[in-house]
């Protein structure tokens, strides 16, 4: 069985963006030459999956229904 996950957990989706954000970073003339796209990447994952972890508890002690 193939477990799927949801598309904002992908280090391969992250790496993507950092590339793409750093790309049109210098094409609008920042300076982006001394940025370490990997550890831009699992920094970001690493702030997506605590901020779902906060939304999930915060959904949970705010729910209307008990958990079945």
């Amino acid at each position: 069985m193939i477990r799927s996950k949801p598309w904002y957990l992908s280090r391969t989706i992250w790496a993507s963006v950092v590339t793409i954000a750093a790309t049109a970073a210098s094409m609008l003339g920042y300076p982006v030459g001394e940025i370490d796209s990997s550890a831009v990447s699992e920094g970001l994952l690493q702030a997506i999956t605590a901020i779902s972890g906060l939304v999930a508890i915060f959904g949970r002690v705010h729910a209307r229904s008990t958990i079945a």
